[in-house]
């Protein structure tokens, strides 16, 4: 298994991980790792949404939510 090291690292952000570590009961090391893996789990995702080719629904998104809003508040109402 490999090793990281960070250097230098704000005293600030140090207290805050330990402080969020002892809150959750658990390592300084597992809060490290969790936010390092979703951090690179967002990066990927971003990349693959990337990718993907638009879709043109012919019609602005906020629109289509207005619509539907306004049609379930009158089935409601």
């Amino acid at each position: 298994m490999a090793n990281l090291q960070i250097r230098n690292m704000p005293d600030t952000l140090h207290e805050r991980l330990r402080r969020y570590a002892r809150e959750n009961n658990c390592s300084m090391r597992a809060v490290a790792l969790s936010a390092i893996e979703r951090e690179l789990a967002h990066w990927e995702w971003r990349k693959r949404l990337a990718q993907r080719p638009e879709t043109d629904l012919g019609v602005e998104a906020a629109t289509l939510l207005m619509e539907e809003r306004a049609r379930r508040d009158s089935e409601i109402g």
